[in-house]
């Protein structure tokens, strides 16, 4: 199997560069990707299990690897939710698959959502670690829009060894991410 795009760019192009950007003494305190987490939760659950089973399998379809159910863990009355009900689909790919994910999430699906002028600066958790949405599960090409029948979102996480948001950003940044320009920026 083929190494992944990406993996073969950190490893030449984008270690040396953070190397070089916040002087570490040893590589091992470079940044590296560890996982990219898909999570989707399907509000008509409760009344329609099928929902269910379609989100597990376009998630399947956008990840190339098997997506899970989540279960909810109380009771809400208000909602007819009860405890280990159905009620969303994950995913977590590492190694080649996140990788390759990655790379079509950056050069293909991001670039066909409506308006796009760059993905929010806002989403980083002060650890190091970068949490997206998506609106439309439609902007993945593996998805067939004739089959989809409930349009949906997605929350896309990614988690890296950075120790700060500068430098989890700066890791995304060489990976391709299209941040929006801040106005000193532009």
């Amino acid at each position: 199997m083929d190494t992944p795009r990406l993996k073969t760019k950190y490893n030449e192009e984008i270690k040396g560069n953070l190397m070089k950007t916040f002087n570490y003494k040893s590589s091992m305190e470079i940044p590296r990707l560890v996982k990219i987490s898909l999570n989707q939760g399907v509000g008509g659950a409760v009344a329609d299990k099928k929902l269910i089973e379609s989100a597990i399998d376009e998630m399947t379809t956008i990840s190339g690897q098997k997506a899970v159910p989540t279960y909810s863990k109380k009771d809400i009355s208000n909602f007819k939710l009860r405890k280990g009900m159905p009620v969303g689909a994950k995913v977590t790919l590492r190694g080649s698959k996140m990788y390759e994910f990655l790379d079509r999430l950056i050069a293909v699906s991001l670039p066909r959502t409506r308006d796009f002028d760059g993905v929010q600066n806002r989403g980083f958790d002060g650890r190091g670690n970068y949490t997206m949405g998506v609106k439309e599960q439609i902007i993945f090409p593996e998805i067939d829009i004739d089959k989809v029948n409930r349009i949906t979102g997605m929350d896309i996480s990614f988690v890296t060894t950075a120790k700060s948001n500068e430098e989890a950003r700066a890791l995304l940044k060489e990976f391709g991410m299209p941040f929006k320009k801040n106005k000193k920026e532009q």
